[in-house]
C-alpha cells in the first residue's frame, strides 16, 4: 500500500498558484474596476435623461455580474490556501459601491 501524498503542497507549487490565481484575479479586478467607474462617473442630466440611467444601471449591473467570477475564484484559491483573506476585498468593495448606485439611481430617479 502506498503512503498517502501530504495535505499541503510544496513552497514552489504555491508560488506557481499564486500566479495562476492572481493574474486571473488582478485582470477580474481591472475590469470589475472600470465599470463601477462609468457607474460612478456617469450623471444624468435628470429625470429624463433615460440613455445615462440606463447605461449607469447596465453598469453597476455588469459589475455585479463580473464580481461573481473573482469571488469564486478567490474562494478556491482560499480554500487550497494560496492566497490570503485579502484578496477577497477589491470584488467585495467594487460589488458594494455598484449596488449603492444601482440603488441610489433607482430611488433618486424612479
Amino acid at each position: 500500500m502506498s503512503p498517502s501524498p501530504p495535505a499541503t503542497t510544496a513552497p514552489a507549487d504555491r508560488k506557481a498558484l499564486r500566479w495562476v490565481y492572481g493574474v486571473p484575479l488582478v485582470l477580474l479586478n481591472l475590469a470589475m474596476a472600470g465599470s463601477c467607474f462609468y457607474a460612478l462617473a456617469t450623471e444624468p442630466r435628470g429625470p429624463w435623461d433615460e440613455d445615462a440611467l440606463t447605461g449607469i444601471e447596465a453598469m453597476a449591473f455588469t459589475t455585479l455580474a463580473l464580481g461573481v467570477l473573482p469571488l469564486a475564484l478567490t474562494a478556491l484559491a482560499l480554500r487550497r490556501r494560496v492566497l490570503s483573506p485579502w484578496w477577497l476585498a477589491p470584488p467585495m468593495a467594487l460589488a458594494l459601491l455598484a449596488l449603492a448606485r444601482w440603488i441610489h439611481v433607482t430611488q433618486q430617479y424612479p
